[in-house]
């Protein structure tokens, strides 16, 4: 399997470069040649039965687009430095440029998370932004009774009339609306990809 995984879009530059590379038979010849292993600039014209002029043009425009690289440089008896070609370790995928789906999902998942934790937040908060005013009087003058020192005392009673609360619906709103700012989004994204098409 390939270390690299290399995605082109058509036209861009690399793949340009792979283009002119690839459009002589020969090139693919000397690409099937090194699938077998390294081999110097020799050892591909002797294979091949080429002109070295051709092997070296054919090697620099493979190498310059990236197909073949030079494993290592070897050196003959007489001394002169060899140059040993070898393929790139690498998946090549030429494709239209498109929206990395992962991305779009991690993004609204996490806009989602947010809204979440908001909303569990804003439930949690709810008792803590409660006004504790009295709606009415007169429940609480109906329930004093006497306490015999000729005072009257309050009764402790929790009674839901007089305690007024932030309804949880703070919270539902909260989240309906968030969903509703990811669903917008969304429309939006499917609107320039529909755009793209």
């Amino acid at each position: 399997m390939a270390e690299n995984v290399v995605i082109l879009e058509p036209g861009d530059e690399r793949a340009q470069k792979i283009a002119k590379a690839m459009s002589s038979q020969m090139a693919n010849d000397i690409l099937t040649l090194l699938a077998s292993g390294a081999k110097s600039l020799t050892d591909i014209t002797e294979h091949l039965r080429i002109p070295i002029t051709t092997a070296k043009y054919h090697t620099e425009n493979l190498l310059d687009a990236g197909l073949i690289t030079i494993s290592e440089t070897r050196y003959s008896i007489k001394g002169r430095e060899v140059k040993m070609y070898s393929l790139t370790d690498q998946l090549l995928i030429v494709a239209p440029k498109q929206t990395n789906v992962r991305s779009l999902l991690l993004k609204y998942t996490s806009l989602f998370g947010i809204v979440i934790a908001g909303t569990v937040g804003i439930f949690a908060l709810a008792p803590l932004l409660s006004s504790q005013t009295v709606t009415d009087a007169a429940p609480m003058m109906a329930n004093r009774e006497w306490s015999g020192s000729g005072v009257y005392a309050a009764k402790a009673v929790a009674d839901a009339d007089m305690v007024q609360e932030v309804p949880p619906d703070l919270a539902l709103a909260f989240f309906c609306g968030g969903v509703f700012v990811i669903f917008v989004l969304l429309c939006y994204e499917a609107y320039l990809w529909k755009k793209r098409q």
